[in-house]
């Protein structure tokens, strides 16, 4: 859950909101952007996983990423359970689980799923009745808007069940009236967000980032990468071709674009598992439900099971949370490199790995950069990029602008072997994650020069 940098800088957000009690507009964890405009998005996640942290540490954290994925499971099994059988039940579950399995870690999106799977089921609810939610809906895509980005999602959900409710209906107008006037009512719920339209369309402007390719979770999706992915995907595909089930045209549209979205960006696998175990699982079995009953109907039974599965979660949850928990030391948690940073350099600038920024700014250190990559932007990440690949003159470049003092980066990173070989530059500690250099007094004196943020320094 931890292996990602990532983890530590939204907990330090989530403090940072606590402790001043409003949301930044402003960077206030790099020296780089520092007081650049931030659109702090997901500041809801973060506030969440920021109180339990304070509470328990990362076992908090680690409770917390157990309470959305039992409740996300939840979702889904109460929803499939009187549309499929109990094999295609267990195939959806267990399909759902291996693809999230590398998604599963301490960070916002995995907080919002629930928030997908809840409002997909509620979405096709009312399709099924042929029609509209009503408005007070709309209250959810206002928190989830508040969550994280993926909230746009949603709407995508909404226009597919609102055209298949739409045809099933021949286009009454009663229904069409309703579907639009909740269309519009989402869109104003999520405007309502704390960064307003700027964090209304912000999924749209990080996804034309040139340099997004270079981070991991934004690859495009391969077989070598996922395969797991792409083996349960062909198994469906041939079930499917087996048992040729009819899909609505609405939801046709939804898996298609959705899997689009998977097969651009790795990342996007999560999203388009949870839909597809919801639509595609009750076409591949056999059960048949009339529409217009409760949408989880329990017998009296069921109740009681019910019941017995929430207090079983609810031990797990807290048992999760009590059990002390320390990540393994990576540099996505380098405790050992931070450890032994002398306290005079924690001040002053430096260059950091990509990965190593979240656990510094945790630690109150100011950064280079981490892993807001929207807020660098293009031209400073292509910089940053160059010079983890050795880019020396790159190098010199930034030390100047910046006044960079020391370094903490990966043993691999290629700019490690030429700072040992400079006379400017020292090694001071290494270990297995990482090593540190500071700069020789004297060398490599400051000149004014103009950084990315078209600021003299």
């Amino acid at each position: 859950m931890f292996r990602d940098g990532d983890v530590s800088w939204h907990v330090a957000a989530g403090r940072w909101i606590l402790e001043h009690r409003s949301v930044p507009s402003t960077d206030p964890f790099s020296f780089t952007m520092a007081g650049k405009p931030w659109i702090a998005f997901e500041w809801g996640a973060e506030v969440i996983y920021a109180v339990a942290y304070n509470i328990a540490g990362f076992a908090g954290l680690a409770a917390t990423v157990t309470l959305a994925l039992i409740v996300l499971f939840g979702v889904v099994f109460g929803y499939l359970r009187e549309r499929a059988g109990p094999l295609a039940l267990l195939i959806a579950l267990a399909g759902m689980l291996l693809v999230l399995q590398p998604f599963i870690m301490a960070r916002p999106h995995v907080i919002a799923l629930p928030f997908l799977a809840a409002w997909s089921v509620l979405m096709f609810k009312y399709r099924d009745e042929n029609r509209s939610p009503p408005l007070a809906l709309a209250l959810l895509i206002f928190v989830w808007a508040n969550i994280h980005g993926s909230y746009f999602v949603g709407f995508v959900v909404a226009a597919a069940a609102a055209l298949d409710s739409l045809i099933a209906t021949k286009f009454d107008r009663k229904v069409l009236l309703g579907w639009s006037s909740f269309g519009f009512a989402i869109l104003v719920a999520a405007a309502l967000n704390v960064n307003g339209i700027e964090g209304l369309i912000h999924p749209l402007t990080i996804s034309r980032m040139e340099t997004l390719p270079s981070i991991g979770e934004w690859h495009p999706s391969t077989p070598g990468a996922t395969p797991l992915f792409y083996l349960l995907l062909l198994a469906v595909t041939g079930a499917l071709l087996w048992k040729r089930p009819c899909f609505r045209p609405g939801e046709l549209l939804l898996l298609l674009l959705t899997l689009g979205m998977a097969f651009t960006h790795i990342r996007h696998q999560s999203v388009f598992i949870v839909l597809a175990a919801l639509v595609v699982t009750p076409k591949l079995s056999n059960v048949v439900r009339e529409t217009g009953g409760p949408l989880f109907p329990l017998s009296t039974e069921a109740r009681v099971w019910t019941v017995a599965a929430a207090l079983a979660a609810l031990v797990i949850v807290g048992v999760r949370a009590v059990v002390p928990l320390q990540p393994r030391e990576t540099f996505s948690n380098p405790r050992g490199l931070i450890a032994h940073i002398p306290p005079e350099l924690r001040s002053q600038p430096m260059l950091n790995e990509y990965s190593m920024g979240g656990p510094l700014i945790l630690n109150g250190i100011r950064v280079y950069i981490d892993g807001r990559a929207d807020m660098y932007g293009d031209d400073f990440f292509k910089a940053y990029l160059k010079m983890s690949d050795g880019d020396w003159e790159v190098f010199n470049r930034m030390v100047k602008n910046y006044d960079l003092r020391w370094t903490i980066l990966q043993n691999d990173n290629r700019l490690v072997e030429k700072l040992d070989m400079s006379p400017d530059w020292r090694r001071i500690y290494s270990d297995e994650v990482g090593v540190i250099h500071v700069r020789r007094a004297g060398a490599a004196a400051p000149v004014r020069e103009t950084n990315f943020n078209g600021k003299s320094k």
